[in-house]
């Protein structure tokens, strides 16, 4: 599938609350994170071709951390126990502050498009026009004053280097998760089967005592069990458990 215009995260985040005519909450987020999943999905063309965010990894890179973001505002709304960290609370926060920025300022982008487009441009220096960048240091500097700065700047990336660490942590993938459920909602023992002859599994089970970052992958294979139509959800009310039944 092609796309017909390539949008940037915000953008496209701003896009599709402004579809459904709602305010930027939290709430609102949630609501639209399965939308804008959809989007990053579709970024890959069928035939094989690469679009501009594939071309542009820095730009792909920042669609997947806004992606991150609405997974984690997604699963405070869902979950009833999920609690973000201080940073992730900050990050969530972040994003709101930027959406209200863009929508503030995209007025003033399309008019500074249409000048742009106009081709009426001045350059205050036209001696310098198509030259390339070169170093002009001022006349009372000394080789001196240069070689410290090179120096300090040497110092400061040697202290770094000696403060780094690596971190181990053991990667948790997609397809294990969904293994998980699928194998959980086998063939129900006799202490769980509730009263209606169905295996009774919630996601509080499946995520209890979870670190984070499997709690999240966790969440996303049960969102492509659902998408794939391969088991039934049933929230009651909001912060409930969230019951799975194998379809």
């Amino acid at each position: 599938m092609k796309l017909e215009q390539f949008t940037g995260p915000i953008e496209k985040l701003l896009d599709l609350i402004e579809e459904r005519k709602l305010e930027i909450t939290e709430l609102n987020l949630a609501e639209v994170t399965a939308d804008f999943l959809t989007y990053l999905d579709m970024l890959t063309d069928a035939d094989g071709t690469q679009t501009n965010a594939e071309k542009s990894p820095r730009l792909l890179a920042d669609f997947i951390v806004v992606a991150s973001q609405l997974l984690l505002i997604k699963s405070k709304a869902l979950l009833p126990n999920f609690q973000l960290t201080g940073e992730e609370e900050k990050d969530v926060k972040d994003l709101q502050n930027r959406l209200h920025f863009y929508r503030q300022f995209k007025p003033a982008m399309g008019h500074l498009k249409k000048l742009w487009e106009q081709n009426n441009i001045s350059i205050s220096r036209p001696l310098f026009s198509g030259r390339p960048a070169f170093f002009y240091p001022a006349d009372n500097i000394k080789i001196n004053d240069l070689y410290k700065l090179v120096k300090g700047i040497f110092e400061t990336i040697q202290q770094l280097s000696e403060k780094s660490q690596t971190i181990k942590s053991s990667l948790i993938t997609l397809e294990e998760k969904i293994e998980e459920i699928m194998n959980r909602l086998g063939p129900a023992r006799l202490n769980d089967v509730s009263h209606s002859g169905r295996p009774d599994l919630n996601f509080g089970k499946l995520a209890k005592e979870k670190p984070r970052s499997e709690i999240i992958v966790l969440f996303l294979a049960l969102l492509h069990l659902l998408a794939k139509q391969l088991i039934k959800v049933e929230q009651k009310k909001q912060f409930s458990d969230i019951m799975i039944e194998k379809r």
